[in-house]
């Protein structure tokens, strides 16, 4: 049911947002110009890698020796703009239909942090990734990356579709209110380094 209910209404978006894909797309191209969209590589159920897909919201500015430069210098108003009302992620869309994804689930994070969950934490792959998820409605960006985990183990233990939709419904409302989009002094959320814990043996 869940699977279904994934391609049915990512089928549905697809066509309600397709004028709304195509001018975001125009609008990228003319002001970052290529690639429009951005691609990563994110571990999926289990911890397999997949491309994820999203507008992308930065430049490739870089200093002089060639590095790019630091988040905040590379974010525009415009991708901000994105980020701000979550235009940026309905490439993920395409992830929902080819099954990378589910509307509802942990979300994807970077593949370098594998190593650095507790036993615990990495139980948030348990389950298929998700475009949006418990800890998205309970904060996003806002809380402390030991918040969002035990948000997300508690959703790995308690999926249900009735859940599912709820989250879905409360996401729409963090979206119209632009909550919860980046951490305190930070363009988005300061990067994972692991959780201090006495029992971290082994996740280091």
């Amino acid at each position: 049911m869940k699977r279904m209910m994934d391609v049915l209404i990512s089928l549905l978006l697809f066509v309600l947002f397709a004028p709304i894909l195509f001018i975001v797309a125009i609008l990228v191209k003319y002001k970052l110009g290529s690639p429009i969209l951005f691609r990563q590589q994110r571990p999926g159920l289990n911890g397999r890698p997949f491309f994820l897909y999203k507008f992308r919201t930065m430049t490739d500015w870089k200093d002089s020796r060639g590095v790019l430069l630091p988040d905040e210098k590379r974010l525009t108003s415009f991708g901000s703009f994105l980020r701000r009302f979550s235009l940026d992620e309905l490439p993920q869309l395409m992830n929902v239909l080819k099954g990378d994804l589910s509307l509802v689930g942990p979300r994807p994070l970077l593949m370098e942090y594998l190593p650095l969950y507790t036993e615990e934490q990495a139980k948030r792959h348990l389950v298929r990734p998700g475009i949006t998820g418990w800890a998205q409605v309970h904060g996003r960006n806002a809380i402390t990356w030991e918040e969002k985990f035990k948000l997300d183990v508690w959703y790995v233990n308690h999926q249900t579709l009735v859940l599912d939709i709820k989250i879905l419904f409360l996401t729409v409302k963090k979206v119209i209110r632009s909550e919860g989009i980046s951490e305190d002094n930070h363009v988005t959320v300061a990067r994972f380094t692991g959780t201090q814990t006495n029992d971290k043996e082994g996740h280091g």
